[in-house]
């Protein structure tokens, strides 16, 4: 028994764990639990169709994207064009930014540039369906001027970002 223990992975360990901590919870207040249970269910049903789409994504970058194709597009020869890609890509994107960890280790892994991850990351900031509501508060000046050293902070942001990755492989 205490080698299967030892051979189980982490997470099962983990889950386990929780399961049991539910139990035990459950028996002395299974309001509690049900409270508990409602709250992941909300939550799972908010998160889920971003998570599907992010996966669908990754499919199809997969299925369509060869890692040569990619490397040209968001790979360290990539260049001016790269850049814009990150950008427009990172400012069109939506749903919670941990959705699109799993998808952007994928291009990280396949031979994307970690300064282009880091302009997709900060142009994420930049959201198109909030700019009326900005012009609304704080008027056109301010969310234009915002907006343009946003997306110039990110190029700036990538390109510190890759100096400093490169420094620490030396």
């Amino acid at each position: 028994m205490k080698r299967l223990w030892m051979k189980t992975s982490g997470s099962i360990k983990l889950l386990i764990l929780v399961v049991i901590i539910y139990v035990v919870f459950g028996i002395y207040n299974p309001e509690l639990i049900i409270e508990s249970l409602t709250t992941f269910l909300t939550l799972l049903k908010n998160v889920l169709p971003v998570l599907v789409l992010v996966f669908f994504l990754m499919f199809i970058f997969n299925f369509t994207l060869s890692t040569k194709q990619i490397v040209k597009i968001l790979g360290h020869e990539s260049g001016v064009k790269g850049y814009l890609a990150a950008m427009i890509l990172g400012i069109i994107s939506a749903g919670p930014i941990y959705m699109w960890y799993p998808l952007l280790s994928d291009l990280q892994e396949k031979g994307a540039k970690n300064s282009l991850l880091a302009v997709f990351l900060y142009n994420r900031a930049v959201k198109l369906p909030l700019i009326p509501m900005m012009i609304f508060y704080f008027g056109l000046n301010l969310t234009i001027s915002l907006t343009i050293f946003m997306i110039i902070f990110s190029v700036l942001n990538g390109l510190l970002m890759e100096k400093i990755l490169l420094t620490k492989k030396i």
